[in-house]
């Protein structure tokens, strides 16, 4: 994995703007923490940071390719699961190799089949090409999104990154929020509407999506997107289907010249990986298989079983790691160190974020990092297989908005009225469900049940999951650790989101065809287990450091969200315990405290990164 970043500016030769370019690429240094690279040719600037997972002596970017006149660059983040099969595929139509990495594999794919080569591209990836012939470059990102892509187009320049913070090094990029980005982050966030960048001037390309910038401008075009199709496999051959989409998935994933791990929590998702994980290793003779899981010190002590959480992960891990006999790190952190990482996971994705569930999960890659690279992660089943509560629970499919982000009556109240005019956060949010409800793809005849949890699954893929792929990525990458994520192979995706309700909950149980296709890989108990989520600190004493936290900013007359918000409700909820602690307003895990560290991430990032509202 590694970061990218450049920008092309047709009418100057960029040859003198080394500086710049270098300085939009060290900035990306915790994405690639190995090397570092920069390209300059004209009107067009590349910068490359690479973490070392596949042939780490040859795979050095940017990467260039001359054919007798013509250039090829590449600059590429992301991992390609089928670049064996393309790279056998190319060498029988003559194309010689001189690395073993896939960095060459995408590029020989480009300069063979054009841009159509991303129809073939098994993976996650997101990258730019520089092409002499076609005097363009041309950009793509993964299926589902798993690799970020940004980009902004200013005066005739287009300027890219891995992240947000590359673009804003360059001079015609500020830092500017207006009324629609300040919507994202008191109404929607920290969800993002897919292709907003929340910055003025920033925008994503979205997942599933290509642009090529030449000198007639941007073109954007969709290369993928679900496509709603009549299933017609029984319940006994769509689990035998998943599990073989699965075990290839993860078959492929594996590959690296760099040590590889999962994260593993106990529950259905991550044992399962694990378990084909360990399976894999016995069948290649790679030995012992590292497991990481995370925990809270004194977790046990204060955890409360509720709806969203039924039960405490332990006990769950420790069976795994007996039945499969992996080598098992279990880390803890206390509250200290998880308002401590705050800023930090801020500053990872330029943008307010999931308070202490990002914070965690960065502090739990750093360790991860001191013995791994690379990590296979369960993220993304409970969205593809429709695991959440909001999947089962009327109120919440009955919401008419989005089911993880129910409150916009709290979040509205929680702005100055000025802002709040100014943004109009409940039209805004039902602008914004109105939108992702009519995008969904419809299947002719389809009614009732079969519908509404199509609508729901789409709402999830589309809009709930990049959320989580994000906080995946910009964690990982600040530790200089890949993160892969089987579940959101497009394969799978696009099969599991036409299974028929009925057949998904096989079992009467929230993914229960998951559960069926894993019957024989996963101990019973263990494949019936109550679903239970990324675990969270329960101790009180969180929430009292980021209340406190919070307590301060407002009394600080220069903190730089005062005027964004109503600091008379801020304090009235601080001053109740019960609205304190108990205050569901974003996904399962969001409560709260997490208002509270929100709220302080904001503030810490309209000054650490002098955003302007206007």
């Amino acid at each position: 994995m590694c970061g990218i970043t450049g920008f092309i500016e047709w009418n100057r030769d960029l040859t003198k703007e080394s500086d710049l370019v270098l300085s939009m690429t060290s900035c990306l240094e915790k994405r690639g923490p190995d090397a570092q690279g920069t390209w300059i040719s004209g009107p067009c600037a590349f910068g490359h940071r690479r973490l070392s997972v596949m042939d780490p002596e040859n795979g050095a970017q940017p990467m260039i390719i001359h054919e007798e006149d013509a250039v090829f660059t590449i600059v590429y983040n992301g991992e390609i699961y089928n670049a064996l099969e393309l790279k056998a595929e190319l060498q029988r139509r003559g194309r010689t190799f001189r690395t073993n990495c896939d960095t060459e594999v995408l590029l020989q794919s480009y300069i063979e089949w054009g841009p159509d080569c991303v129809y073939r591209l098994n993976g996650i990836f997101a990258f730019a090409i520089w092409d002499s012939v076609r005097e363009h470059v041309f950009f793509a990102r993964d299926r589902l999104g798993v690799k970020p892509l940004f980009y902004s187009e200013i005066d005739g320049t287009l300027i890219f990154g891995s992240e947000p913070k590359a673009i804003l090094r360059h001079p015609k990029v500020e830092p500017v929020v207006g009324p629609e980005g300040l919507a994202e982050i008191f109404v929607i966030g920290p969800a993002r509407t897919p292709g907003h960048g929340v910055y003025k001037d920033l925008k994503e390309l979205r997942p599933g999506h290509v642009m090529i910038f030449n000198r007639n401008g941007l073109r954007k075009y969709a290369y993928w997107k679900l496509e709603a199709e009549p299933h017609t496999d029984n319940v006994e051959e769509t689990a035998a289907t998943i599990r073989q989409l699965l075990q290839d998935t993860m078959d492929r994933q594996l590959i690296s010249d760099v040590p590889v791990c999962t994260l593993l929590s106990g529950g259905l998702d991550s044992s399962a990986l694990t378990a084909l994980a360990v399976d894999y290793y016995k069948r290649t003779g790679q030995g012992q298989v590292n497991t990481y899981s995370i925990d809270y010190v004194d977790n046990d002590k204060h955890f409360q079983a509720h709806s969203y959480q039924p039960g405490a992960d332990g006990p769950w891990i420790q069976r795994m790691v007996e039945e499969l006999q992996t080598a098992h790190h279990a880390i803890k952190f206390d509250t200290p160190e998880l308002v401590a990482a705050l800023p930090d996971s801020t500053i990872a994705r330029d943008l307010p974020g999931m308070a202490d569930v990002d914070a965690s999960l960065l502090l739990f890659c750093r360790e991860i990092k001191k013995g791994a690279t690379v990590a296979i992660s369960g993220e993304a089943a409970d969205e593809v297989f429709g695991g959440y509560p909001w999947f089962h629970r009327e109120e919440l499919l009955n919401s008419g908005t989005f089911p993880w982000s129910v409150a916009t009556g709290l979040r509205a109240d929680l702005l100055s009225p000025e802002i709040r005019e100014w943004i109009k956060p409940e039209q805004y949010i039902a602008d914004r469900y109105s939108e992702a409800v009519a995008e969904t793809p419809k299947l002719e005849g389809e009614k009732g049940e079969r519908a509404r949890m199509r609508v729901m699954s789409y709402l999830n893929i589309t809009r709930f999951m990049p959320t989580l792929l994000d906080r995946k990525d910009r964690m990982s990458m600040a530790a200089g650790l890949e993160v892969r994520v089987p579940y959101c192979d497009h394969r799978l995706v696009q099969y599991v989101w036409n299974i028929p309700w009925e057949i998904k909950t096989t079992g009467n149980r929230e993914k229960g065809i998951l559960r069926k296709a894993l019957e024989g890989i996963l101990p019973e108990d263990v494949l019936y287990r109550k679903k239970s989520p990324y675990p969270k600190t329960h101790n009180p004493n969180y929430l009292t450091a980021v209340r406190d936290q919070m307590l301060k900013i407002l009394d600080d007359p220069t903190s730089p969200i005062l005027p964004l918000i109503n600091a008379d409700k801020i304090r009235a909820i601080a001053a109740s315990k019960e609205s304190s602690s108990n205050l569901p307003w974003f996904g399962q895990l969001m409560s709260g405290p997490q208002l509270f560290a929100y709220l302080s991430q904001v503030n810490f990032w309209l000054s650490t990164y002098n955003v302007k509202i206007r």
